[in-house]
């Protein structure tokens, strides 16, 4: 074998090596992207997180029925007093979107921060009513009626509780502007939030009780007896916002969707007051 054929054995059986290495580390990188895919996975589906007022759950269930979140997308929703909900936002749990069922708990919250800078809106309004479970009492006119207690009979009146529920704020207002407030204050069934209060009346456990107009109509176990005037009471609104930082693309278009028509005209069809 002479020196040229020398070279090329040599040569060639150097650039075999290095194409095998070189065919090893491509077949070795789309191994570890074929592996890296796997270990991915599809894209991971998003989650938003609801936290609203108890007296919305009926029409928040329907928005979220309503909307089309996606093939892997979810939308959930956790109800409950207002003030409940504003110490969970406020100890950091997990939510998306915030809706109150009055404005002083809504500015709670904002003023801490936790808000997402202009995205608050006032998505309802609601009204005041006397709900009953006892077929033998007769309607009345809260604002002629100068002893509540008598209505009583020795029961007791089923609101929310009126330190920090709403609902039980807005009654006291009433209670108070209407005169009644000092004959009944002993005489209360405070509740953790409104469909409590509506609970008790139906179960008959009260006699008695001021709900919203809207958590009326949802029960047949009980009827109106009478409608508070709005002027005796703040306007009842249902503030609604995205949580600072929780802005995500899923957030934002339930968002869109619930203050948008859609979901104002589920408001208006449950009988919220509704633009």
């Amino acid at each position: 074998m002479g020196p040229a054929t020398r070279d090329v054995w040599h040569e060639g059986r150097a650039r075999r090596p290095r194409r095998l290495v070189t065919a090893f580390r491509t077949l070795w990188l789309v191994f570890v992207g074929l592996l890296a895919g796997c270990w991915a996975g599809p894209a991971a589906a998003e989650r938003a997180i609801v936290l609203a007022a108890a007296s919305t759950a009926h029409v928040i269930d329907e928005v979220i029925e309503q909307f089309d979140a996606g093939p892997d997308d979810r939308v959930v929703a956790s109800y409950a007093g207002t003030s409940a909900l504003a110490r969970q936002i406020e100890s950091g749990a997990p939510a998306d979107i915030f809706l109150a069922a009055n404005a002083a708990w809504m500015d709670h919250v904002e003023a801490q921060g936790l808000i997402e800078p202009g995205s608050r809106r006032v998505l309802a309004g609601n009204r005041l009513v006397f709900v009953t479970g006892d077929d033998a009492m007769a309607p009345f006119e809260p604002s002629a009626t100068p002893d509540l207690s008598a209505l009583l009979g020795g029961g007791r009146l089923a609101i929310g509780n009126p330190d920090h529920v709403p609902a039980g704020i807005y009654a006291r207002q009433a209670l108070e502007e209407l005169g009644l407030w000092s004959g009944v204050r002993s005489h209360l069934a405070p509740a953790a939030d409104v469909r409590a209060a509506l609970a008790l009346v139906a179960r008959g456990e009260a006699p008695l009780g001021i709900v919203y107009a809207t958590d009326a109509a949802l029960v047949e176990d009980v009827r109106v007896v009478g409608t508070i005037s709005a002027t005796s009471y703040e306007p009842i609104v249902y503030p609604v916002a995205l949580v600072a930082g929780r802005d995500t693309p899923l957030a934002t278009r339930f968002f869109a969707f619930l203050t948008g028509p859609e979901g104002r005209a589920a408001f208006a069809r449950a009988g919220f007051i509704a633009d």
